[in-house]
């Protein structure tokens, strides 16, 4: 499948991260081209794909085994090291949808992570305390790359006009790679059931059990294909398959949470990064795998789609942006300062952290 182009470490400027091999495989056979393999540094346990997506020379990782925040921040870091010229990241795949009055989320739909009030795309909702005054975050993420940032604001403007290009991604990777049927909209009905009503425990699946008369009564859209989605994704360590927490953690952030997963808040206490989730399930107690595959290829080509609104030239000639550093919490006689602060217990260290008393 490889090219004969053969590239250095330092051509690669953009790097794709996931979770499951179905979001990889998803991104690989997406690639425009794939380069030969490198060789393996010392050290880095990683496997990487390399390959050129809508001019852009990619490299992409999966996670090992292990899922959640630990698994991808190592898995970031390896891959800083082996690739030092990587300046821009995007975390795909897929999610749990949070539908609600405001948000139309529905299955294979994407979410993409931008700043939404005081949030910064991204919001880790188990690194948390209770007080008096209610639900309190702690510590930081970091900020959207602003070249991403407006990148997805430009799509976003271009699809109010005309329809985005999932669907035609799609379609040329399944004429290219036909094997990749698995990942063609499944034949399961995209049905959403009331907060209420429980999926009987034990059964896989909702077809010919669950009471279609239970299900919420969403109007047809005037367009078809998957919409896309701006704003914010929860993170943490938790699958969420239980309606009334996914829509308790909502509310806590104004009800503007449309999906939630379980990486990208690993990534991003260490580097800027935009996220891209398909949505799979609506985390409820009916979630289950038939729409997965169908999820992490829209949010591939998703990804792909972004891509064209970031000019090959200027994200590789850029340098990688600091991120805005949030004002640091002070308490009495002393003074903390640092980037991507990650609570391990009672103490929270980070990365180019200092203390002084």
């Amino acid at each position: 499948m490889a090219s004969s182009n053969r590239k250095t470490r330092d051509a690669y400027t953009v790097a794709i991260l996931c979770a499951m091999d179905i979001e990889r495989n998803a991104v690989r056979y997406m690639l425009d081209e794939e380069h030969h393999r490198l060789p393996s540094q010392l050290g880095d346990s990683n496997s990487y794909t390399l390959g050129k997506l809508n001019g852009h020379d990619v490299v992409l990782a999966c996670l090992p085994s292990q899922q959640g925040k630990g698994a991808a921040a190592t898995i970031a870091t390896n891959m800083s090291r082996s690739f030092p010229s990587i300046k821009w990241r995007l975390f795909v795949g897929i999610g749990g949808g949070v539908p609600s009055d405001k948000h139309d989320v529905r299955l294979g739909d994407v979410v993409i992570s931008m700043p939404e009030g005081e949030y910064p795309g991204v919001v880790q909702y188990d690194l948390k305390r209770e007080t008096t005054l209610g639900f309190e975050l702690k510590g930081f993420l970091w900020p959207l790359p602003a070249l991403l940032r407006n990148a997805a604001q430009d799509m976003r403007s271009d699809h109010i006009g005309r329809d985005n290009k999932i669907e035609d991604y799609m379609k040329a990777m399944l004429k290219k790679w036909p094997r990749m049927v698995s990942y063609k909209e499944p034949m399961e009905p995209n049905v959403l059931f009331q907060a209420d009503f429980p999926h009987p425990p034990g059964v896989p699946v909702c077809t010919g059990i669950c009471d279609r008369s239970r299900a919420v009564v969403r109007p047809a859209r005037q367009f078809k294909g998957p919409a896309i989605h701006y704003g914010l994704i929860a993170s943490g360590d938790s699958v969420i398959k239980n309606a009334a927490t996914r829509d308790e953690l909502a509310r806590r952030f104004g009800s503007d949470v449309l999906c939630f997963e379980m990486e990208a808040a690993g990534l991003m206490t260490e580097y800027p990064s935009i996220v891209i989730r398909g949505i799979s399930d609506y985390a409820d107690s009916h979630k289950n795998s038939s729409w997965q595959h169908y999820a992490a290829a829209t949010a591939a080509a998703c990804a792909k789609e972004l891509l064209t609104y970031v000019d090959p030239e200027i994200a590789a000639a850029k340098p990688a942006e600091p991120a805005s550093t949030p004002k640091p919490e002070v308490l009495a006689g002393s003074i903390f300062k640092g980037q991507g602060i990650l609570n391990t217990g009672s103490v929270s260290i980070g990365r180019d952290f200092s203390i002084a008393r």
